[in-house]
């Protein structure tokens, strides 16, 4: 079955397969839940083969046989630990090579060229590239980073309204409007937060969107904050000859307006997205085997 392999977008709120042929054909394409390692590792790896399984019945293949085939998986949190290694050692393929969602973004993206990316979903992560030498930094996880991620705009949103509900800071439309969905309960919104993974979070991002463009001054507020973790992110990869800034993620389009006027400059449409990058990961390592591109 080596003429077939598999690559997988291990994202934080859904994950994306898609099968490909010897030449890189993508032959078919599967979707699965969330599959964030560092909260859920169990239904993580559950999600993943079941994308994979979607992807070859979509293909016109048997799904059994997923343990016949490579695969390469992109995921968040992947470079913490063991985590990396332990999925690779549960995930039924015939091998399997786990990468950052990082790195799999900027495949992406820039396919072999030089550049930079900013990725920014459930979670957010940079990586760049330089002469053929990549690296990146953040992806730890919206607890202590992820700044300017789904989940982090939702964390933060929640905060702005338990400190308005306790007149600790003004209120706004926003505020107002997420303290009523919880019945003006903070309780309620404690709760919720306790009980809630990052894509629970994540989905109040566009809502932040949305108010900050009819001027809500917390929302407003929340985005600029998220804008200036972006701005110094990037900064701390930038060099004066990068050709390009590629954003991605499904709120790489409302944060553009907010980006500062050199990196505006910068930007460049990706030339694929995260999915895209994992299948031209799984391409090479079809061609050369051993993946030497990891």
């Amino acid at each position: 079955m080596g003429q077939f392999a598999i690559g997988i977008d291990g994202g934080g709120t859904s994950c994306r397969a898609a099968v490909i042929n010897g030449t890189g054909q993508v032959l078919g394409t599967g979707k699965a839940g969330a599959a964030n390692i560092l909260s859920d590792l169990e239904n993580s790896l559950i999600n993943i083969v079941a994308a994979a399984r979607h992807a070859l019945t979509s293909a016109g293949l048997d799904p059994e046989q997923v343990y016949k085939l490579p695969a390469v998986i992109g995921t968040a949190g992947a470079n913490v630990g063991s985590y990396g290694k332990r999925v690779e050692g549960a995930l039924p393929f015939a091998s399997s090579r786990v990468v950052t969602d990082a790195t799999i973004a900027l495949q992406g993206a820039l396919g072999d060229a030089d550049g930079i990316i900013g990725a920014f979903g459930t979670g957010s992560v940079y990586n760049a590239r330089r002469d053929g030498v990549s690296w990146g930094i953040g992806g730890w996880g919206f607890v202590i980073g992820d700044q300017a991620s789904g989940a982090r705009l939702g964390r933060d949103l929640l905060e702005r309204a338990l400190l308005a509900h306790d007149r600790v800071a003004a209120t706004s439309p926003l505020t107002n409007a997420i303290m009523a969905e919880y019945g003006n309960d903070p309780e309620r919104v404690v709760e919720f937060a306790h009980a809630s993974k990052p894509k629970d979070f994540g989905r109040y991002a566009p809502i932040v969107f949305d108010y900050a463009g009819m001027n809500d001054p917390v929302a407003i507020d929340i985005v600029k904050t998220a804008a200036k973790a972006i701005t110094e992110s990037l900064d701390a990869l930038l060099w004066p000859e990068c050709p390009s800034i590629c954003l991605l993620g499904g709120l790489a389009q409302a944060y553009r307006p907010w980006l500062d006027a050199r990196h505006k400059a910068l930007l460049a449409e990706p030339k694929g997205d995260v999915l895209r990058g994992a299948v031209e990961l799984a391409a090479k390592l079809l061609r050369d085997g051993k993946g030497s591109w990891a």
